[in-house]
């Protein structure tokens, strides 16, 4: 039985601002990075650069939505992506 593909994503949180509602930070998965800028008042996620965005965004907003209130700037965070990338 084989074991089910997946990548381990690391997310960084390089500013958390609740004036402006937004989360900054960086995203890397495999050979990928990414910064985002997630507005949360809007439930709006934007990532770039576009090189593989289709990869990562649905499951880094899924994440976003799940651990909001968790997450702080400065700390580092991880995930698992159901995909091998």
């Amino acid at each position: 039985m084989r074991s089910k593909p997946e990548t381990i994503a690391n997310v960084s949180v390089r500013e958390y601002c609740f004036s402006k509602k937004q989360i900054k930070g960086i995203v890397e998965a495999s050979q990928f990075k990414w910064t985002f800028i997630w507005s949360f008042s809007r439930g709006s996620l934007s990532v770039s650069p576009p090189l593989g965005r289709a990869l990562i965004e649905d499951a880094l907003l899924r994440f976003l939505l799940k651990k909001d209130y968790e997450l702080e700037a400065g700390n580092e965070y991880n995930f698992t992506i159901s995909a091998k990338f």
